[in-house]
């Protein structure tokens, strides 16, 4: 059973959809599945990336670079498969991606009460910021 990172392509979207759903059950409306892979097709489409075992989606993540930072969104592993090295793998991809398009630091954003997260990327060399993160929804 090997684990392979590649870009999404459009027969992805059934199999990605069914991930994120799993593994993001109760996100806003703004965040349908269906909404944010179409939105991402549009812009940097080359970092959205899945991760399969034998033909099947088990992993996603998506990246962005603006010129002056990178961010990860939706590094999602289905939960039948954690703790494989699969989510590790996937971070790694977007990182050399960003790194090859000459990001010189990656952002990501987690909710303060997944501690589990938290210790998954401090053991990826990340550190909590001392920060405060706003946001303004479009809708």
């Amino acid at each position: 059973m090997a684990f392979t990172v590649r870009p999404f392509q459009d027969r992805d979207e059934p199999a990605v959809v069914v991930l994120w759903r799993a593994v993001f059950p109760n996100g806003p409306a703004r965040n349908d599945p269906a909404n944010i892979i179409a939105r991402k097709r549009r812009v940097q489409p080359e970092l959205f990336l899945v991760g399969e075992v034998d033909g099947a989606i088990v992993a996603t993540v998506l990246a962005g670079y603006d010129g002056h930072r990178g961010w990860v969104y939706h590094v999602a592993v289905a939960p039948n498969v954690r703790r494989r090295g699969y989510g590790r793998a996937m971070m790694a991809a977007a990182e050399e991606r960003l790194r090859a398009l000459g990001c010189p630091k990656l952002n990501l954003q987690i909710n303060r009460w997944n501690a589990d997260v938290v210790a998954f990327y401090e053991s990826l060399g990340y550190a909590v910021e001392d920060r405060v993160s706003m946001g303004k929804a479009f809708a």
